[in-house]
């Protein structure tokens, strides 16, 4: 076949010589050759591509047998009024923008085993209670062990952490004379007891090689400030004739305060109060720990001080909520410093000593000093 059997104009019905007249006359035809060959089928006209009828550059639709002994046997199949060829994928994969099914929603965790915390608050609570009512030196003496036992928390933190060796044999004979002498001196006993703590930090520490010496010496003093000095400031509410109600009040306080934070802020709280400090604490949550300590200072000014007044009660309340929130972030600043989640393990559900004492420390003075001009010192 050549080039010419599509593309020339066809001579419709020719054949070959015969009788029905000579061949056509012109130079595509050569009727020797025409007799040596088969004869070729007559093909419709093709149009050229790019037509009117090829809009849709598809093929162009054949029509009628091409030999002359076959006869049609099933309808032509029109290509262009064939739908788009559209293949079948195997497993094909969900559109991008197709909405994805929402994942199960979350249930809020505390992050802490709850009924162990529980359990080891109530202990405590009735330890606290017992010794605050019946003898008061037998609570001044657990003040004593809860400060013992935090400075040795504190200092064995510092040293693995940091390498510091604050000098715990001092601090723990004057942070436990010290909670004694502000029970039984008043507020010069106990700033006399820092005194010679500190003193005693630096003498002991030149037993050792000098280097690391200004470090460990500064976290020493440090650590007797913030622990036993703070401390001495519920012997000091003790000593006065309602002092048991003074540190129940006190007390009381600071827990109503922290738990406020905790329950609306575990249940409302969105948006972070210092994030970089402590990602857990919110401002919802520092609005539940003003209103619940602003409603239990009133109740305890009303009903447990004696000459308090509820008013002064919401001002109480108002200084205690405060001062436990930046103490609770004072201690995580440290604990972030240190690269550690609690200070210790000793109580269950709670961390360490020093994990309870975070909120209670700076809360004292602030407790001590507001009942001071309130009611006076009793």
């Amino acid at each position: 076949m050549n080039d010419h059997s599509w593309g020339a104009p066809p001579q419709t019905g020719y054949w070959g010589p015969n009788d029905q007249g000579p061949a056509p006359a012109g130079p595509a035809y050569d009727a020797p050759e025409a007799q040596q060959t088969r004869p070729m089928p007559i093909v419709p006209e093709v149009p050229a591509y790019g037509g009117d009828q090829d809009d849709d550059r598809g093929a162009a639709r054949l029509s009628g047998p091409l030999f002359r002994d076959e006869s049609p046997q099933a309808q032509p199949y029109d290509m262009q009024q064939a739908p788009p060829y559209q293949p079948v994928q195997q497993n094909p994969e969900p559109m991008p923008d197709a909405p994805q099914p929402a994942p199960p929603p979350q249930k809020k965790s505390a992050g802490r085993d709850l009924g162990a915390a529980i359990g080891v608050g109530v202990g405590l609570g009735a330890v606290i209670l017992a010794s605050l009512f019946v003898v008061k030196a037998v609570f001044v003496g657990v003040v004593a062990v809860a400060v013992v036992v935090g400075l040795w928390e504190l200092t064995s933190r510092l040293q693995e952490r940091k390498g510091i060796k604050a000098p715990l044999v001092p601090l723990a004979l004057g942070g436990a004379a010290m909670v004694v002498a502000g029970y039984v001196r008043g507020a010069e006993g106990a700033w006399v007891a820092m005194a010679l703590t500190a003193l005693a930090v630096l003498v002991w520490r030149m037993t050792e090689p000098p280097e690391g010496y200004l470090k460990d010496v500064t976290a020493g003093v440090f650590a007797a400030f913030y622990v036993p000095f703070l401390a001495t400031f519920v012997a000091m509410m003790l000593t006065a004739e309602d002092g048991p109600w003074r540190v129940l009040t006190f007390l009381l306080l600071t827990v109503v305060s922290d738990t406020g934070a905790y329950a609306v802020g575990w249940r409302f709280g969105s948006h972070k109060l210092a994030p970089r400090i402590s990602p857990g604490k919110t401002r919802e949550g520092l609005l539940g720990a003003v209103t619940f300590a602003m409603v239990a200072g009133a109740l305890c000014m009303q009903f447990l001080i004696d000459e308090g007044t509820w008013w002064q009660g919401l001002l109480l309340g108002l200084a205690v909520a405060a001062s436990a929130t930046l103490g609770d972030l004072g201690e995580s600043m440290i604990k972030r410093d240190l690269g550690i989640k609690d200070m210790g393990t000793l109580l269950p559900g709670h961390g360490g000593i020093m994990d309870r004492l975070d909120s209670l420390l700076p809360t004292a003075p602030v407790v001590w000093l507001l009942l001071v001009l309130f009611v006076g010192s009793g």
